[in-house]
Order: structure tokens, then sequence, then C-alpha cells
């Protein structure tokens, strides 16, 4: 099955750069509006038709693809690097520091999610302009999804300070930071690197649900979130089956990412 994780990882490949490329790649601009042409059919112009308000679905595709797969390993790298910084100093102090750390994170998993990001979204100015959006939806991302991945370090951190490699660094008498920097930190890289490539889907099906909900990037930057809004209406899409284009593509690189970054002894 090695060929599946490799056809995934070359779709994946693929989709980052048609996102890189797509302002020489879409044919027209994201924002662009014909107005003669609102909710057109697909055409050899149009190749996805037009929304209605005569934007190009085809490049508006191509953009949003460039922010949701840009932006969301950027939320899984500080979700990633608060996650080491907070696990990784718990498991290492361990005592009452990392009984904290691991209630705090308890809290965080029972909450649900979504409605936790909502929240703190409802709290931030809805009227503000598509660049800052993008940042505050994707820092809110970032900062709000570390716990999971903290426990997870956490235990690796507390497991290795037991470990019989940092038993004998201590007793060849390296101990604070320079046991942190030889063997605690290295040691806890393919853990951090798994949930980073972990992190990187959750992040992008979050951000299309706040798009969903209109509090993700605000118009008229597109992303994969925005684009399913179109979905909202059975009777639109049911004539339109190229409104499906946003969901299939979604679904197939979320798919491919979870294939892709699998364990490699699965694929043996």
């Amino acid at each position: 099955m090695m060929w599946v994780r490799r056809a995934a990882m070359a779709f994946l490949v693929a989709v980052f750069a048609a996102s890189l490329l797509a302002r020489w790649i879409a044919p027209d601009s994201y924002a662009h509006q014909f107005r003669d042409l609102p909710d057109a059919a697909p055409s050899t112009q149009h190749w996805l038709g037009t929304d209605d308000l005569g934007r190009d679905r085809f490049s508006r595709l191509l953009y949003g693809t460039h922010i949701s797969l840009l932006l969301a390993p950027a939320a899984a790298l500080v979700s990633s690097g608060l996650a080491a910084l907070i696990g990784g100093a718990a498991g290492f102090a361990g005592g009452w520091m990392e009984s904290c750390v691991m209630a705090a994170t308890d809290l965080f998993l029972s909450l649900p999610w979504l409605f936790l990001l909502i929240t703190v979204r409802a709290f931030l100015p809805l009227n503000v302009s598509p660049i800052a959006s993008v940042a505050i939806t994707f820092a809110l991302l970032g900062c709000l999804g570390w716990a999971a991945a903290a426990r997870v370090i956490c235990a690796d951190a507390r497991a290795l300070c037991n470990s019989d490699i940092v038993l004998l660094a201590r007793a060849s008498g390296s101990s604070g930071f320079r046991l942190l920097r030889r063997h605690i930190i290295p040691n806890l890289m393919p853990v951090l690197s798994a949930q980073f490539w972990i992190s990187i889907p959750v992040f992008i099906l979050t951000e299309a649900n706040l798009g969903i909900l209109g509090l993700g990037v605000a118009e008229p930057l597109p992303s994969w979130g925005s684009l399913l809004r179109e979905l909202e209406s059975f009777s639109a899409f049911s004539a339109q089956p190229w409104l499906f284009a946003p969901l299939i593509l979604l679904v197939v690189t979320v798919s491919c990412f979870h294939l892709a970054m699998g364990n490699q002894e699965a694929w043996a």
C-alpha cells in the first residue's frame, strides 16, 4: 500500500504548487466582478462558473486554497511551539507544575473546541480588514489548539526524564539547560513533528467551520470556509453541481494528509 501514500503525497504537492502559483494560474483576480455574468454556468472562460457577484469561482478556489493551505501550517507551528514549551517544561519539571498544566489541558479538552473558538472570536470586532481577519483566525487556531499536543509532549518528556539515558547523563554531571538541550529536546523532536503534521488538517477543517459560520476570513478574500457557504442552500447546489468543487477538494486534501503523514510501518 506504499503507492497509496506516495499518490497522496503527490496530490498534496500538486495542490500546494497550484496554490502558490495562484496569481499566475488563476484566469482572473479573486475580487474581479463580471457584472454581466452573475451565477454563470461553467464555460471555457469560467471553468467553475461565477458566483452571485460575478466573480470567477475557479480563481477564488485557487486563492482560497492558497490561504487555507499556507496559514494552517502557520497555525500548527504556533500550537506545536506552545505545546512544546508548556508540555515540555511541565514534563521536565514535574511536581506541582505538571499537575497544573495537566489540569489546564483537561479544562481545554473538556470544552467544545469549536464553541470556544466562536466565543473568543465573538469578542473581537467583526468589521476588520480581510488581512486582519486572516491573522486573527489563524492566530486563534494556533493559540487555542495546543492542549492535546501538550499532553502528549508532557508524557514523553516525563518518560525521558526517567529513562536510563537521562539518568546516566545526570550521573555524569549534566543538569539544567545542558540536559534539556542535549538529551530531552532532540528526543522530543519526532513526537513534536508528528503533532505538527497532525494539527494541519485539524486546523484546515476548523477554519472551514468558522468560515461557514461567517467568523473566518472576511470578504472579499476567499478561503475554503467562505467558499463552502454557497452550499447552505440545497436548491442552489442541486441545480449547480459544480458548487461541490471546494467541498471535494477539501475532503480529498484532508484525506491525503492523513494518508501521507501516517506511520510508515503501517504501509510496510
